[in-house]
């Protein structure tokens, strides 16, 4: 036998290879049919307690699996009689507790750190308009809270939901969003958007722009990690990218540009992570959404946010691969 039979190559999977698994679907016309993206390593079914945070994107995974029946934890409900469009204002079901959108590594263990009892959570508020706001959640109350004891027990709330999640689940899906971010010059306290955008005021002598690179983000989502098993040693943790692009860039590179830089380096934490920990998972809904093959067919016409038929296509990739693995009762 030649060496051209025998060499690594000889004998892949046709998922293995660019023509097989991605020109010619397309050249059929049908990229729908570019599937088998993801090998899950373990199974996630309608019997598991499925925790979702943190970017916009997580949201979507979120929904789609409470639709399938799947068992998505909403540890912090909305009050009764609270209107449908207040609900959604005010982030109540959006993710598995009122924590808003938290967009990196350093932010998640943040909240963890704070919720599970190893520091406490920093009295800091911003104001506006005679209204208090949340420095690590701005956008949960769109007019604000009417006075720091609200806001003091809006976090109270906030916390004992992310306790009672993070003990009861069997899976913590965590969506990585952003490297860019604004800290706390003294204490590394890091704000969920930068002073003085929504409410406060921005001072250069205490504010700073922080991009996280690959080592620190590798370090702080491997603490938020090791906080989830501090409490829940079972916990299996799935981790996602966000394909929604940066709104505005702090860091001089065009935002695309930036956008990349940041993509790349929570797409290479996340598969790096993955790869070295059993108990930690990868699903590319960001190859879905921005692979050449699907040439921003999912985006809106901003080219930001994600179409519907794109969610619908994530998740139902999602599913084919967990049926194709492990079997329809997964």
């Amino acid at each position: 036998m030649s060496d051209a039979q025998t060499n690594p190559y000889s004998g892949l999977p046709s998922e293995a290879f660019w023509r097989s698994a991605v020109a010619e679907p397309l050249t059929r016309g049908a990229p729908e049919r570019i599937a088998g993206l993801w090998s899950p390593k373990f199974p996630i079914g309608p019997q598991d307690r499925i925790v979702t945070a943190g970017s916009c994107f997580a949201q979507h995974i979120g929904r789609a699996l409470s639709a399938r029946g799947y068992g998505w934890v909403d540890a912090e409900p909305a009050p009764a009689g609270l209107a449908p469009e207040a609900r959604l204002a005010r982030h109540y079901g959006t993710f598995s507790f009122r924590t808003g959108n938290i967009y990196t590594a350093n932010m998640l263990a943040q909240w963890l750190d704070w919720a599970l009892d190893k520091g406490q959570m920093p009295e800091r508020h911003w104001e506006r308009d005679g209204r208090v706001y949340d420095p690590f959640r701005p956008a949960i109350e769109p007019q604000g809270f009417d006075s720091l004891a609200a806001l003091a027990a809006s976090r109270a709330r906030t916390l004992a939901a992310i306790r009672e999640a993070v003990r009861e689940a069997t899976v913590f899906v965590f969506t990585l969003g952003l490297t860019e971010s604004w800290q706390e010059r003294e204490t590394g306290l890091e704000y969920a958007i930068c002073p003085g955008t929504v409410a406060g005021r921005f001072d250069p002598e205490r504010h700073h722009f922080v991009n996280h690179d690959f080592d620190d983000t590798l370090l702080r989502l491997g603490d938020a990690i090791g906080l989830l098993r501090s409490v829940n040693p079972a916990i299996r943790v799935l981790l996602t990218v966000s394909p929604v692009p940066l709104t505005a860039t702090a860091s001089g590179d065009h935002v695309l540009v930036a956008t990349g830089w940041s993509k790349a380096v929570l797409r290479a934490v996340a598969g790096e992570i993955a790869a070295e920990d059993a108990g930690v998972d990868y699903f590319p809904s960001y190859e879905i959404i921005t692979g050449p093959p699907f040439a921003g067919r999912f985006y809106a016409e901003n080219l930001r946010q994600v179409r519907p038929e794109g969610v619908a296509f994530v998740m139902d990739s999602f599913f084919r691969d967990q049926s194709a693995r492990f079997g329809s009762a997964a």
